[in-house]
């Protein structure tokens, strides 16, 4: 695997360490700028809404610099965000802060993706994917408790200037390594219309089912997530010291789940999403309904952490076979993620009051199971072309460049 591969990993680990930042400092934060916990609250629900929706369009503005150009952009417009937040003497520059690093982060996850996947050969791109997206898990796995370990000992903005510096150091090893040539357009062919040629892929009914997949694989496994917490505390009577271990445990899960299924993605992407659907609904029913027994509750815990967001790899090897590999197409996808993250805990919040701590898990379920149904049109695609066709078929008919063609050929 090229070490390019493994530096857009660092970059997003960086950036997601960012994004869970004010959610382990929210005390901290609250008291530096004089608000509330709620207010803070919204600076978490900011970086999630502009990277769903500004991040495409940064994106865009980018498409036609060659990737080295469009990454240096990306990390600049990340680092203002990052140093504005550091700096900022009150909650409405905090909150711009926030949507500018939202935004850049949204960007350069798209960007990493599309240029992991194009820097291997077409047989590896899963496991390019699985190993970019590492960065991810590693932010909530190291990333959260070592900012917030920083700010607790050091102060909240000293969390943000830690952030800054891995930054820094991600963005001028990537550049180094970065090849200068080619253009970011779908297959880096540096032809005119790339622009045209990204968007006319959303014309496409079956990329936007296969878009809305990613949105309820997550959404299913976030709605628990987003309420692990009290449901350990309260439900499963854990300790509140013990749960930062916990989640340590989970997101080492998530880690091992992401290896996995990135070496499974190239091959078997559609088969994966099934399986670990499937697994997660289970997984999640069990949950709930041992959530008052340690013992369950962990188990069960650990098992959501193999199959929910380490289906990451296979989601994204199915959006670039149902449309390219460009970097618009994986900034959108990254969006569609951001949006289940959203609807997952929106919808979780909203069913305590009426039903319970445990209801966010059943709404899980439900989520999982709508899941399935967006794959079954593929099931029976499957049928119709035999296991060696084309998933993609329709983007090699309408004439995509080289890469995108090769990685079609290889259907799950």
């Amino acid at each position: 695997m090229p070490l390019t591969v493994y530096l857009m990993a660092a970059g997003i680990f960086a950036m997601v360490t960012s994004e869970f930042l004010v959610a382990g400092l929210m005390p901290q934060i609250a008291e530096g700028l004089d608000v509330t916990l709620s207010q803070v609250g919204y600076l978490v629900t900011a970086f999630a809404a502009a990277m769903s929706l500004g991040g495409p369009f940064l994106a865009a503005g980018v498409l036609k610099l060659r990737p080295k150009r469009a990454l240096a952009v990306v990390f600049a417009v990340f680092l203002a965000g990052n140093v504005l937040a550091a700096l900022a003497p009150g909650y409405a520059v905090m909150l711009v802060a926030r949507l500018v690093t939202g935004t850049a982060s949204a960007a350069f996850l798209g960007a990493a993706i599309s240029l992991s996947v194009r820097l291997v050969r077409p047989e590896q791109a899963g496991r390019a994917v699985s190993v970019a997206l590492s960065g991810l898990m590693l932010g909530t796995l190291l990333g959260l408790p070592l900012s917030t370990f920083v700010g607790d000992r050091f102060g909240w903005r000293s969390a943000f200037w830690a952030v800054t510096a891995m930054t820094v150091a991600a963005a001028v090893l990537t550049l180094a390594r970065v090849p200068g040539r080619e253009r970011q357009g779908v297959g880096g062919s540096g032809t005119g219309g790339g622009i045209r040629q990204e968007l006319a892929v959303f014309r496409r009914r079956r990329l936007w089912l296969v878009l809305s997949t990613s949105t309820l694989t997550i959404g299913a496994t976030f709605s628990a997530f987003s309420y692990f917490n009290p449901i350990l505390t309260e439900v499963s009577g854990f300790s509140t010291g013990s749960v930062p271990l916990l989640l340590i445990a989970y997101g080492a899960a998530n880690l091992l789940g992401n290896a996995v299924v990135g070496r499974l993605a190239d091959r078997h992407a559609f088969a994966v999403l099934m399986v670990g659907l499937l697994g997660n609904g289970v997984f999640l029913a069990a949950f709930a309904l041992l959530a008052d027994s340690r013992t369950g509750a962990v188990v069960f815990m650990l098992a959501i952490g193999l199959v929910g967001v380490t289906m990451n790899p296979a989601m994204a090897t199915r959006v670039q076979r149902a449309g390219n590999t460009g970097p618009l197409l994986n900034t959108v996808h990254s969006s569609f993620i951001t949006f289940g993250v959203l609807l997952g805990s929106a919808l979780g919040g909203a069913a305590i009051p009426h039903f319970g701590l445990v209801s966010p898990v059943w709404i899980g379920v439900g989520l999982a199971g709508l899941g399935v149904l967006t794959l079954l049109p593929d099931l029976g695609r499957g049928r119709r072309t035999g296991p060696a066709a084309p998933a993609g078929e329709e983007a090699a008919t309408r004439g995509e460049e080289e890469t995108t063609g090769t990685l079609v050929t290889r259907a799950s």
